[in-house]
């Protein structure tokens, strides 16, 4: 039986597990000399939030220069101010998922203002308030003069991702989530990847199989501590994310937990209370239920680090292991 091409995969786990590691690899050369003609996935077109993570700090860090209190953090290296924090990060992406569908880029006359906008929008689509708007607009100014040039290669990077064309290619979406260390479940929204499915556009959760990267939550903190870089912050591969952070926010995940309520075999069931139009056109309110097939690539035994070395330094054998596991479980995932 052919295997199909995957439309878009939702690449979840916790932090460090290997997620964006697995992204590179998939963007490498070795990758396509092995697959031989051969993939479950097209050329990858990729989406993550981090980035949006590292903007809210850095928003954050130029405020405090100017004497405003945080927007979106407790500290420079601690939570949330608000968890509903984790809503917007998933509306943005519903955003650039959007955006990826219909090919639109844009050029304002400034991509840090344009950063500013659609974080508030995001916040607004979850309860919080548009706090961005209401910062004295010279302060607005000088902190979008700060970040200007980090916003507008990440700018770039979307637009460049947005304008290709979709035929033949995969979208892999990233993104961490969990709960805190002995949590029960199931988590209490806006925590774990019960929530994060709920905020999910229909237009993703229409395409998306779920590939979970499966590591432990003692493995996740060794390897955010090993990951680290003082300059890594903005890095996908090299930043660390804080313990305070670790413990509270991503303590433990509820993947597990999800596929076993699902009343499906390797699936999460999502569902919610959606408008569609009756027979004479008028709109009225049904419920939908989506099973999101999962697949697992188990990383308990690291299989994906060396990837952060550069590419020219992979040895043969570290390449076949990630190699035979991701074909493996994208795969599963394509038959599903």
């Amino acid at each position: 039986m052919k295997t199909k091409i995957l439309d878009t995969v939702l690449l979840f786990a916790l932090p460090a597990s290997g997620k964006s590691e697995v992204r590179t690899y998939m963007d490498s050369k070795t990758f396509l000399s092995r697959l031989g003609g051969r993939s479950p996935v097209g050329p990858t077109l990729q989406l993550d939030d981090y980035p949006y993570v590292h903007f809210m700090h850095r928003i954050d860090d130029e405020l405090k220069k100017h004497g405003m209190a945080y927007v979106f953090y407790k500290g420079p290296d601690r939570p949330f101010a608000n968890p509903f924090e984790w809503g917007t990060l998933i509306e943005l992406l519903n955003e650039d998922y959007d955006d990826l569908l219909n090919n639109r880029v844009f050029t304002p006359g400034s991509a840090s203002q344009l950063m500013f906008d659609r974080l508030d929008r995001a916040r607004a689509k979850v309860g919080l308030p548009e706090a961005l708007a209401m910062l004295p607009w010279k302060v607005r100014l000088a902190v979008g003069a700060a970040l200007e040039e980090e916003t507008a290669a990440e700018l770039a990077r979307k637009n460049a991702t947005c304008a290709q064309d979709r035929k033949g290619r995969t979208i892999f979406i990233e993104a961490a989530r969990g709960g805190a260390n002995g949590a029960a479940f199931p988590l209490t929204p806006p925590f774990g990847y019960g929530y994060a499915f709920e905020r999910l556009s229909d237009a993703i959760l229409d395409r998306a199989g779920v590939l979970y990267i499966w590591v432990t939550p003692e493995e996740s903190r060794r390897k955010n501590r090993e990951r680290g870089r003082p300059d890594g912050q903005g890095s996908i591969l090299h930043h660390m994310v804080p313990m305070e952070v670790m413990l509270g926010d991503y303590g433990c995940d509820d993947m597990e937990y999800l596929i076993s309520t699902s009343g499906r075999k390797d699936s999460v069931k999502v569902e919610r209370i959606v408008v569609v139009k009756d027979r004479k056109g008028q709109p009225r309110y049904a419920e939908k239920t989506w099973h999101l097939p999962v697949a697992r690539f188990d990383n308990r035994k690291d299989l994906t680090t060396f990837v952060r070395k550069p590419e020219r330094e992979w040895k043969p054998a570290e390449a076949a292991r990630i190699h035979d596991e991701l074909v493996r479980s994208l795969t599963i995932l394509a038959r599903a």
